[in-house]
């Protein structure tokens, strides 16, 4: 449908606003009770279609019969559903700017973990209500989960929900239904589905926003199956070093391949959330993430790094503060890191004498982080100082285009390191 239509039954039309697999959405106004919605119209040629036209009809009616039977803050409401000169229509709740958590499931746009935290527990508290009213949500994904302007959440597109009740089968979708890759082993295997499929979709979106990165990512459908079937994502810590030992233990539960060893209701896994505050209650932060990526992306070391790339640094490593006179690295002990001085100085010495100083955008670390030998050097603070500590199981986890860049960089500083080493020797001969 091109043309935008003026009106559908009571509701005004205004303009379109988004367009998805299972429709066209309008901004519209409802003059009765003088109110905005939005108004999701059906594909007139995905109605038509001989093949699938019956079932693309009962998917996009199954909204209007689920949904609309919920009530809850955190999930879309339905007000209506119609058919008007052969369009077939649902007027809903509109939630003003219509973005999505996909947004925030990228490393430069993550969420504080705070926030991640409160995401998720609304998530869970609505879908338990939704699972007690015998809803299945069966496609949870960042791209169904809005985000209204103080981010807060609504879950939506109950399109392919099912229902427990046994007189509630007339309009919904059977079969394999969800997007692959928030599918849980039961979907993916086309086992019996319940409100536990929705935690184990809900644990990836949780995975999601506080990497930045899919836990069963492949580049090809049957590789992704395997992936969500027999494989263990790599745990959150590996990939993002100030998670909370409780975050991690939340993802994994939430990810159990088995459902008896899954959160078995919603309600379960926001307790577990709340807990998890606890942890993060500590003392604030200094600086914020924010402030250490401006940090960062001024140094001479990650020049020509593209944004995405320089918070999955970030997030990889680990950010040190050190005040005055701290040790940092002693000498003879093993120490496989390398350091990048975001700021203050440092001064490095051997066998207790002081051979050098080192400022704001220096590195040190470099042989201890390829050869995981001891150290031949003791570093130690001069005033208060910061540091991004890097090491190499931490950073095959970036992106590959992100570790060829900093491989480059890592050789260069490297190089350049020895050939002044092996001047000043020269001269000092």
């Amino acid at each position: 449908m091109d043309k935008i239509p003026k009106r559908l039954g009571k509701y005004e039309v205004a303009e379109e606003i988004d367009r998805g697999s299972m429709g066209i959405v309008y901004l519209g106004y409802d003059p009765y009770v003088d109110r905005q919605v939005a108004i999701k119209v059906a594909l007139a040629e995905s109605l038509n279609d001989p093949e699938s036209g019956q079932r693309y009809r009962k998917m996009f009616f199954n909204e209007a019969s689920t949904a609309g039977s919920l009530t809850h803050p955190n999930i879309i409401s339905i007000f209506d559903a119609g058919v008007d000169q052969e369009i077939c229509y649902i007027v809903m709740e509109y939630i003003k700017g219509g973005e999505t958590l996909k947004k925030y499931c990228t490393p430069e746009n993550s969420l504080p973990i705070e926030k991640v935290v409160e995401v998720i527990f609304k998530c869970a508290k609505a879908l338990d209500y939704a699972h007690r009213q015998g809803v299945v949500h069966r496609d949870i994904k960042p791209t169904n989960i809005l985000v209204t302007g103080d981010v807060d959440i609504k879950i939506g597109d109950f399109s392919i929900a099912h229902i427990n009740k046994p007189d509630s089968t007339e309009t919904q979708p059977v079969g394999m239904m969800g997007s692959p890759r928030y599918m849980s082993p039961e979907q993916l295997k086309e086992d019996f589905v319940t409100g536990q499929s929705d935690l184990f979709s809900l644990g990836i979106v949780m995975y999601e926003l506080l990497t930045g990165k899919h836990p069963f990512a492949a580049d090809n459908f049957s590789r992704l199956v395997n992936r969500i079937l027999n494989e263990v994502p790599v745990p959150l810590r590996e990939v993002r070093q100030d998670i909370p030992e409780s975050l991690q233990a939340i993802v994994d539960r939430a990810l159990q391949k088995d459902i008896k060893n899954r959160y078995s209701m919603g309600l379960d896994l926001a307790t577990e959330l709340s807990k998890a505050f606890d942890a993060l209650e500590g003392p604030q932060e200094d600086i914020s993430e924010q402030e250490k990526f401006i940090s960062i992306k001024k140094l001479e070391f990650f020049q020509g790094f593209p944004d995405a790339e320089l918070w999955e640094i970030l997030r990889a490593s680990t950010w040190q503060d050190y005040d005055a006179g701290n040790d940092i690295i002693v000498e003879g002990e093993l120490d496989d890191c390398f350091y990048i001085i975001a700021e203050g100085k440092v001064t490095v010495s051997k066998n207790n004498k002081a051979i050098r100083t080192l400022e704001k955008g220096d590195c040190f670390g470099e042989m201890g982080y390829l050869a995981k030998t001891k150290r031949t050097a003791s570093i130690r603070s001069e005033g208060n100082t910061s540091l991004l500590k890097i090491n190499s199981t931490v950073i095959s986890q970036v992106s590959l285009n992100c570790q060829v860049r900093f491989l480059k960089v890592f050789l260069r500083t490297l190089i350049h390191r020895l050939s002044a080493t092996t001047e000043k020797a020269t001269q000092e001969m």
